[in-house]
């Protein structure tokens, strides 16, 4: 018999949409009333199963809603998403979910999904077009000699930068633009692919997991839950010291004893068809970086620096990002003086190098569609409301940690989950008598930490990129998983008491 191999992203992915199609036909429907902020008119609208009502957009309707929000976070935009409304969850007309729905899932998904996977194939596209220039190799060559008997700078570095960015202005989809950039660097360096995933993975996890002043997560959360963003900031920044430098550590352990004995990767069978994938040089030849490549390679970070520039401070989105990547490769083409012909097609086969990537994000949306079509979100949001009755406060925050944990399999977007719970969640803090900036602690914490491992979230999408299985992924992540689940949970109680 032949040894079962571990299934694809993709298969994984439709085994969840089929188990979360399941689970609409176990659980009952039910929603919560919403409320959004119409800001043509300065009026809410409450939506109560099929109808909506238009409200006067005042503090006096917040209150008598029982929401503690200041109305000057729904005026400003701050939060600009509907939000549940406590104490108003009904079960309502079920509504599961069958094999068409399941069938259809993936398509609505990609549909959803569009502008994520229009960022892709464009990075795939302008991959292409480095490859072609020659200025990738001739950069890596560069870097390797440079930090040759240093190459563990790298991992501090990149991984540092990279949670600099998830913890302020939560850097998480863009990072996909960085895999196929960097891993051939982590290569040459005499690193695995698995060092350079965990960097650039991790670093994006970590940061966004402790966000300071993520204005996706930490702020948007705050504001839902009555309470200024910067109430409980410190513990945030000891928590991304603490998580940020136990992570750095775990992968430095691991690239040494890849580096002293390549036979101790995980990846090891993969070693050859990775370093081809990537085209790394594994001969001692070196490409001569000229001033054209030197250019092409500034032009290239430009990308990036614009891309975060605009996220931070103008707004920008998908729409913006990808824009970027596509003015930049076409500046690489004719800084390379790259026919058209052969401009166009390179551009196209990059971009479909990136195609199941596309196909895996738009099965993982679908899961969500399923979720939402099937109407047992609020349900189980609702049920897990209760869990934490009666409890001591120390008890009470670890229990909401795995809470969240959990929830963020069913919505994994951090956005999504804050406006979503916060408002139901953060009263539960008054009855422990504990600070409403506890429960944005544990969203944050039980979020962000089981995104290192939860399948509807982006790892398996970076999984595919690299091209490494998520059994193996879990083989490496496991240990830092567990040990950062106890350091979570031991500083959580003690913020706490």
């Amino acid at each position: 018999m032949k040894k079962l191999k571990f299934p694809t992203a993709q298969t994984i992915l439709i085994i969840i949409a089929g188990f979360v199609t399941l689970l609409t036909w176990l659980i009952p429907a039910g929603q919560y009333d919403n409320l959004v902020y119409n800001a043509a008119n300065n009026t809410f609208t409450k939506t109560s199963l099929k109808e909506s009502v238009e409200l006067p957009a005042t503090q006096e309707t917040l209150e008598r809603l029982n929401i503690k929000i200041p109305i000057q976070k729904f005026t400003s935009g701050d939060i600009y998403k509907p939000i549940g409304i406590p104490n108003t969850y009904k079960e309502v007309e079920s509504r599961p979910q069958g094999l068409a729905a399941l069938v259809k899932s993936p398509i609505k998904g990609v549909i959803a999904a569009a502008d994520i996977i229009f960022l892709i194939l464009i990075i795939g596209g302008l991959i292409g077009i480095m490859n072609l220039t020659g200025a990738f190799d001739a950069g890596i060559s560069w870097i390797a000699k440079t930090l040759r008997g240093r190459e563990y700078v790298l991992i501090i570095l990149v991984t540092t930068l990279i949670a600099a960015g998830g913890t302020t202005f939560g850097l998480s989809e863009e990072t996909m633009a960085f895999y196929p950039i960097l891993i051939p660097v982590f290569l040459a360096a005499r690193y695995d692919a698995m060092v350079g995933l965990a960097c650039i993975f991790l670093g994006s996890g970590i940061g966004a997991m402790c966000s300071t002043i993520n204005p996706f997560s930490t702020i948007i959360a705050s504001d839902a839950a009555g309470i200024n963003w910067t109430t409980g900031l410190n513990n945030r920044i000891i928590m991304l010291v603490v998580c940020l430098t136990i992570t750095i550590l775990y992968i430095l352990r691991y690239a040494k004893r890849v580096k002293d004995n390549p036979s101790k990767s995980l990846i090891y069978d993969q070693k050859e068809s990775l370093e081809e994938l990537f085209k790394v040089n594994t001969k001692n030849t070196s490409t001569e970086f000229t001033n054209r490549l030197r250019l092409i390679i500034a032009v290239f970070s430009l990308c990036f620096i614009v891309m975060m520039v605009g996220v931070s401070f103008f707004d920008w989105w998908f729409v913006e990002m990808t824009s970027t990547f596509l003015v930049g490769a076409i500046l690489i083409g004719i800084i390379g003086r790259i026919k058209e012909s052969v401009f166009v097609e390179t551009f196209a086969r990059g971009a479909a190098n990136l195609l199941s990537v596309a196909f895996i994000i738009g099965i993982a949306r679908g899961v969500s569609i399923i979720m939402e079509d099937g109407l047992v979100s609020d349900t189980i949001l609702y049920q897990t409301s209760f869990i934490t009755e009666g409890m001591n406060k120390g008890l009470f925050t670890n229990v909401m940690f795995f809470i969240y944990g959990g929830l963020s399999f069913f919505i994994p977007s951090s956005s999504g989950l804050a406006v979503l719970t916060m408002p139901i969640m953060s009263p539960l803090a008054d009855t422990v008598n504990i600070g409403r900036e506890t429960i944005v602690d544990t969203y944050q914490y039980g979020n962000g930490l089981f995104y290192l491992i939860n399948p509807t979230a982006l790892i398996l999408v970076a999984l595919s990129i690299v091209k490494i299985g998520f059994n193996k992924w879990l083989r490496f992540v496991m240990p830092l998983f567990v040990l950062l689940i106890l350091t979570t949970m031991l500083l959580l109680t003690i913020s706490v008491y």
